[in-house]
């Protein structure tokens, strides 16, 4: 039952915001009383704490998934940000915004985990990217990795608006690598660009 009511909570924070859903709404949409969520979390806090680590654990498994397909370091990129799309495409309110803004001591908590994890996946891009003739050798990866971090976190945390973020974020996506491509990775980011547009 406990995962049960994670899942749920992790749902409706996404889709209605973390400040705006009650205990009482998350017990009326599983048909269960309040006291049944109580008896696994205290308080809400508690449930938003668990609920961001779920989520956390999913976005890194689909992260590891799409590495795993084995596309070049640019389409990887674009098949990470389609899957982020995907899944907060619900939100009105960039959750980031709105976790920041109403639970600061669990915003810190989660962006401290998410700065280690987002560090590693864009150092692995970027390794892979070199290798693959589509960035440039010789750019000074760690730069790289905190400009990226930097732009993509102050995104998130800045912007209300889930699709003004998601706009942003892909404008980021293109400044970073256009920052680092070869020609060949210009051509390639241009083929993903047109694509979007089509």
């Amino acid at each position: 039952m406990k995962e049960k009511i994670i899942s749920k909570a992790s749902e409706l924070f996404l889709k209605l915001g973390f400040k705006s859903i009650t205990m009482d709404d998350i017990a009326a949409d599983m048909c269960i009383s309040k006291k049944t969520i109580y008896k696994y979390f205290c308080n809400k806090e508690v449930l938003i704490e668990e609920s961001t680590t779920m989520v956390h654990k999913q976005i890194h498994e689909s992260i590891n998934t799409i590495i795993c397909l084995n596309h070049n370091a640019i389409e990887e990129n674009f098949e990470i940000r389609k899957m982020f799309k995907e899944m907060f495409k619900v939100s009105d309110t960039s959750p980031v915004y709105q976790l920041k803004k109403h639970y600061p001591d669990i915003y810190e908590k989660v962006i401290k985990r998410e700065i280690d994890e987002c560090k590693s996946v864009f150092k692995q891009n970027i390794e892979k990217g070199i290798t693959q003739g589509y960035y440039r050798e010789g750019i000074n990866i760690e730069s790289f990795i905190r400009f990226y971090y930097t732009i993509i976190f102050n995104i998130n945390e800045t912007t209300i608006s889930e699709k003004e973020a998601q706009k942003l974020e892909l404008e980021a996506l293109e400044y970073h690598t256009r920052a680092m491509a070869t020609l060949k990775g210009i051509i390639e980011l241009e083929k993903h660009l047109q694509n979007l547009n089509i």
